[in-house]
């Protein structure tokens, strides 16, 4: 499968049928999976030597849901301005605010970190802080991960995990009042504060909404003082919701404003508004793919765990949800399936970091999907071979535009490798927990083309790495080139070639990797090649690193000749790598493990000078017994 990928469009018109013809898709060497029709590792393989093709690309209707003409200028007048109570009952009594339902939540918490919030802290990433020193209104402000505990009320989740809500029912109230006091009512205008941007404030809405119990228990005067606030919060939204900081914190929004519309009295016009908003969101959220367009398994993760409690929302109040929210559930979930490795835990792309089996396995279960990981798709850019009990895990693709990513990182052509179940080459990972116990001063680095496992020319990232989680120019164009190949031995193997133009504007040269990954899992053959990008090569020479970052649990040593290094699993298992490009060092590296700690480690390096006129650098994994 030949496939081009190029830097996305900035918005999409969510109104367009996005199907690709069959027959279209064929000429282009642009075939895709469908989230419902998976391509998996164990489908059928293409004959020997000839290009691996997917299956038709199928229709993802992003439309507001289908209402009758009534319900439309319901809709209509509620987007005006019009207040819910006058449409629903224009002559009737103003009703009070209350909660219509008890929503059950299917997304446990944490225990340990409600443990940790009944003892008096906030534990985030590892890192404890007194609940007596947040400041709550936002003025010193905090480590961002910090920041969307305490304003998104996600602790909320983990408090009612540790213990009866009766136990846990005082450290919320004591937590709001707090807050309360600090935020008395909405500003005039989103940005005032991390506590009033819109992705916060749309996930503490329906935080609040989900864990009622917790704060609506106590005293009269403050459950009255917080079914206010939750009614100013739902209609602040209504009219800022499309000023979010990005597309997932907009999607945020509307689920809050949905969720709203459901659980409050005179909630129909609300909840008309809110569900076509949602859809629009998405619908310039996601790929055709399902991927979400920052490229990023946290936020594919955080957008399907809103749209579960969403569901969960509907069936408190007996409704069944829109059939396209249900769809998007299933497309969201192939992808993220598709960076897990052998034990279900995350690999290590674009700010995020190796959370653990457990809990993406709790979110896969929660949102009732049941289908297989998406293997090669065009958006989402990550191609995955499952070879035995090896995964490899692969970008293929440009980073995401700076409007999409919050943390995004310069990992084009880095790749992860697992054998059953444990990690043997890694990315750093953990940008976005910057401010736990990985330093914020660590962040930046953490995206650095060379925090991941792949090549550097000059020390300079393949895409610029900005402040304040941006990115800048760079690797716009990636080309990509997937095949099934026989062997000597009558087996096949996995070739994926790939290309990006990430160094051609600085270097006049391109960077292209193959990965030959065997059937059995035994082997990774790899070359790192530099082609000229323009027809007259430049002089002079420019230094280059392949870095390949190990897995903490690996015990590595160098061979007596300097060309290779064993490595040692804690399975037992021993793999040799060999260096046909020079000698391989190691250096210290940096691994974010499943709670976001960082976890000292190794690398190996091979380095040297490089003609402008271009090189090639082979190399080899191989399991030895």
């Amino acid at each position: 499968m030949n496939v081009r990928t190029r830097q996305r469009p900035k918005t999409r018109n969510p109104e367009q049928a996005r199907a690709i013809p069959l027959s279209t898709a064929a000429e282009e060497g642009v075939l895709s999976t469908s989230a419902n029709d998976t391509g998996t590792d164990t489908d059928r393989a293409a004959p020997a030597g000839q290009p691996e093709t997917g299956r038709e690309l199928a229709l993802a209707d992003f439309s507001p849901p289908s209402v009758h003409v009534g319900e439309r200028l319901i809709r209509m007048a509620y987007r005006m301005g019009i207040p819910g109570s006058m449409l629903t009952s224009p002559m009737g009594k103003k009703t009070k605010t209350r909660l219509l339902a008890t929503v059950s939540n299917t997304l446990p918490g944490d225990r340990v970190a409600g443990t940790a919030l009944r003892a008096g802290h906030f534990l985030v990433h590892g890192a404890k802080t007194p609940i007596a020193q947040v400041d709550y209104a936002g003025a010193a402000r905090v480590t961002p991960p910090l920041e969307k505990v305490v304003h998104s009320f996600s602790w909320l989740t983990d408090l009612e995990a540790c213990g009866p809500r009766e136990q846990g029912a005082p450290t919320a109230e004591r937590i709001l009042t707090a807050w309360l006091q600090a935020n008395p009512e909405p500003p005039a205008k989103p940005g005032k504060g991390p506590a009033w941007s819109v992705g916060n404030t749309g996930m503490r809405l329906m935080n609040w909404l989900v864990h009622a119990p917790l704060i609506l228990s106590g005293e009269k005067s403050l459950r009255s003082r917080v079914l206010t606030h939750i009614g100013a919060t739902a209609r602040w939204l209504d009219r800022h919701v499309t000023r979010g900081e990005d597309r997932l914190a907009e999607v945020a929004g509307w689920c809050g404003i949905v969720a709203a519309g459901l659980l409050l009295p005179d909630g129909r016009p609300r909840r008309l508004y809110g569900e076509a908003g949602l859809i629009k969101a998405l619908g310039e959220t996601i790929g055709d793919d399902g991927g979400v367009l920052s490229r990023s398994p946290l936020a594919q993760m955080e957008a399907i765990t809103l749209l579960v409690r969403l569901r969960n929302c509907y069936n408190a109040t007996r409704r069944d949800p829109p059939e396209s929210i249900e769809r998007v559930i299933e497309m969201l979930v192939p992808p993220l399936l598709a960076l897990t490795h052998g034990d279900g835990s995350l690999g290590c792309w674009q700010g995020g970091w190796a959370i653990d089996g457990d809990e993406v396995g709790t979110l896969v279960s929660a949102s009732g999907v049941r289908t297989r990981p998406l293997r090669d798709v065009r958006q989402w850019g990550y191609q995955r071979v499952l070879a035995n009990k090896t995964v490899l895990q692969f970008d293929t693709s440009p980073p995401p535009m700076p409007q999409h990513a919050r943390y995004g990182c310069a990992s084009t052509l880095a790749f992860e490798l697992s054998h059953a179940g444990h990690r043997v080459i890694v990315n750093c990972g953990g940008a976005a927990s910057g401010g736990g116990l990985v330093p914020v001063r660590l962040e930046q680095g953490l995206r650095a083309t060379a925090a991941h496992s792949t090549l550097t020319l000059d020390d300079a990232n393949s895409t610029a790495i900005l402040i304040n989680g941006m990115i800048g120019a760079g690797v716009s164009e990636v080309d990509v080139d997937r095949r099934t190949l026989p062997q000597d031995n009558g087996s096949t193997a996995t070739r994926i070639e790939a290309s990006h133009n990430g160094y051609a504007a600085r270097y006049g040269l391109t960077h292209q990797r193959i990965l030959i990954l065997r059937d059995d899992g035994t082997e990774l053959r790899g070359e790192d090649l530099l082609l000229p990008s323009g027809r007259k090569g430049k002089r002079g020479k420019v230094g280059f690193a392949i870095r390949f970052h190990l897995a903490p649990d690996a015990d590595v040593a160098l061979t007596a000749d300097g060309q290779g290094a064993g490595l040692a699993l804690p399975d037992g298992s021993y793999w040799q790598f060999r260096s046909g490009a020079g000698e391989v060092t190691i250096e210290d590296s940096l691994w974010v493990d499943g709670q976001g700690r960082p976890q000292a480690t190794q690398q190996l390096v091979i380095q040297g000078l490089v003609s402008r006129g271009g090189g090639n650098f082979g190399w080899l994994l191989k399991k030895m017994s």
